[in-house]
Order: structure tokens, then sequence, then C-alpha cells
């Protein structure tokens, strides 16, 4: 087919106006597809969707939002046979817009946000969203060379647990003046939001992406403490051998199982008062004969006897098993230091850990 350019004027298609510089083209298979449901609407496209599979649902509406204008000869030619339930009779065109309309018509809303996160990638997350990940005290630190108007409006956008968390540690001052402003907070212009959203991801959002730069080794520390322990074995020895600086780095870093034992008495006992009996049990079952005398002598007579019962009740169990209720068990102790209900440290040393 030739390519011809043709100029689409302003048309209302599906509820929807549409301006755009179409050209004519040949479309793919996923593309035909992706345009024939567009055209169809969420009335005659939903049945269809509903016979899809999920990576089937994924393919189109990734071709429906790179789809572009469609020109009307591409669209007749496209649906000469679906003639007599056409709802447009002009041009159509894919974006990321029309296709999260049509998936929300018929797909709950989770699987939408899922699906369209995965098709604009981190660019297209919403500003407010990237925010709430952003650590409180490095928000507030921004927020001091800010007008107070426009901290409140940014606060009042985040969520409320987050939010609350930033104003605590912003100067009472500041604090006190940003709460008296979102008390009489007007719902804010469209433009003026705008503005503020470009400003955040331009000269925040950026500066903060080159700035928190994750050390590598604790980065890699994580990701070794999620491994089961036959793989964390693994990947250290053969790292071990390449770059034994780096792995002795990493080791230093990770939290294991084997670090609980470095916790004080109080700690401990609110540890094994917190956790889940047979995850405790599980965890002790392949603990080392050190790692189970430790757990005991912190228990009461009582409960380490039935515990040791339970131990013996289970019979084998599978490793997998074990490395699980073990990793539950030092979560739950970085869960609680977080908290500040606990202290705990590696290797003995006085200095705090938490996760």
């Amino acid at each position: 087919m030739a390519s011809t350019q043709l100029t689409t004027r302003t048309q209302e298609n599906n509820g929807q106006l549409i301006e755009a510089e179409a050209t004519t083209r040949e479309l793919n298979g996923a593309e035909k597809a992706a345009a024939l449901l567009l055209a169809l609407g969420p009335d005659y496209g939903k049945p269809i969707f509903e016979e899809l599979d999920e990576v089937e649902i994924r393919q189109l509406s990734r071709a429906m939002s790179n789809l572009g204008p469609i020109t009307q000869e591409m669209h007749d030619d496209l649906l000469v046979n679906f003639v007599t339930t056409l709802s447009s009779n002009g041009s159509i065109s894919g974006n990321s817009e029309t296709t999260e309309r049509l998936l929300l018509s018929f797909l709950p809303g989770d699987r939408v946000d899922s699906i369209m996160e995965e098709i604009r990638g981190p660019a297209g997350r919403n500003i407010w969203e990237k925010l709430s990940n952003v650590d409180e005290e490095i928000l507030a630190s921004y927020f001091k060379s800010e007008y107070p108007q426009t901290v409140a409006v940014v606060i009042s956008k985040l969520d409320s647990n987050h939010a609350s968390r930033v104003l605590s540690v912003l100067p009472e001052e500041l604090a006190m003046d940003v709460v008296q402003r979102m008390l009489s907070l007007e719902p804010v212009q469209k433009d003026i939001l705008e503005k503020i959203e470009k400003t955040l991801r331009t000269e925040f959002m950026s500066t903060l992406s080159h700035t928190q730069k994750r050390d590598s080794h604790e980065l890699m520390a994580d990701i070794f403490n999620s491994f089961d322990r036959q793989t964390e074995t693994r990947f250290l020895t053969a790292l071990e051998e390449v770059d034994r600086e780096a792995a002795d780095r990493i080791k230093e870093l990770m939290f294991t199982f084997d670090d609980l034992l470095n916790l004080d008495p109080g700690a401990i006992q609110a540890l094994l008062q917190a956790m889940d009996r047979n995850d405790l049990t599980m965890a002790l079952k392949g603990a080392s004969d050190q790692a189970k005398e430790f757990f005991f002598s912190n228990m009461s007579a009582r409960a380490a006897k039935m515990t040791r019962d339970d131990m013996e009740a289970m019979g084998p169990v599978r490793l997998s098993d074990v490395d699980e209720a073990q990793g539950r068990m030092v979560n739950m102790a970085k869960d609680m230091a977080a908290r500040g209900e606990i202290i705990i440290s590696k290797g003995g040393s006085d200095e705090e850990m938490i996760g």
C-alpha cells in the first residue's frame, strides 16, 4: 500500500476527541487486532477480550499503545466485514489513554495498572507515586527551600502515612505553616498542578536519581540475603574465586540466620515471642546444634520442651522449607529493629543494623 500523508481533522470517536497526523501504512497482525478492538469499542470489544489469556491481552495492549493514528482508508479496509457494528465513521487513534480506558471496562483495576505500568515503563509512573518512595528526610530537605504553599500542595497529594512522616521531620515553624495552608487548601488549577509536577520531575526526581546511588555491595548483599542456602553458597564460593575482597564485603553486609545468635537476651526473647510457632519449629529443625541451644536457652523450660517435641514429631523436612522459615525469622528481626523494638548487630559489634 502506497504511503500517503493525510491530515485528520478533529473528530469524535467513541466519545473521545482525536486530532493527529495520520499516515496510510501496512499493519502487522497485532496492530490489526489492536485497531479492530479500538474500533469496536468497549461494548463489542469486551466479549473478545474476555476470551483472551493474559499474554494475549498484554500483547494487544502494547500494540494499542504504539498504534498511533489510523486513516479512514486503513480503517475501512480492516473493518469491511464489520461495518454493521462499527460505532465510528472516522479515524481512530491508539494511545495509552484509549488503551487504559478500554481495559478498565472489563478488567480489574489492579490488572490494568500492572499492564499499563509494563507498557509505559518507569517513566510513565505517576510523580506522586514516585515521591511516596522517597525517604522523608530527603523530601523534607528539598521542601525547606520551597514556598510553603507549594509544599502544602505536594504533601496533600502524598499517601497520608508518608505525608505524616514528612511533616514530622520538617522544621516546626514550616510544618505548622504547611498544616494551616493544607486546612484551607482550595482545588488547585490544572495548569498550576502541571507546573508543580514538571518542576518535581525535572528538578527533584532527576537530581535524586543521580545522587541516590546505592553501594553495589549493599545491593548484592540484599540479593544474596534472598537466596536459598545452596544458591547463596554457590554464588559466594564462585565470587570468592574471582574477587575475594568483594565476596568478603558482601558477607559483612549480609544479615543471616546465624547473626541472630548475636542478639542480646531481651531481643532474642522478644523475637521468639513474635514468631509463629510453626515457623520457629521449622527454622530450628535445620539449625546447627549451637543455634538450637542458643534459642532453647532463651526459652522457658516448658517452651523449649514443647519445641523439641514438635521438632521430633516433624520427621524429615525439606531444606527449602527450613530456609524459608529461617528467612522469615530474619525478616521478623529486621522489621522489629526498624520499629525500634530490638537492636540487632553483626559479629557482636555495637553498631545497630536495621532493615
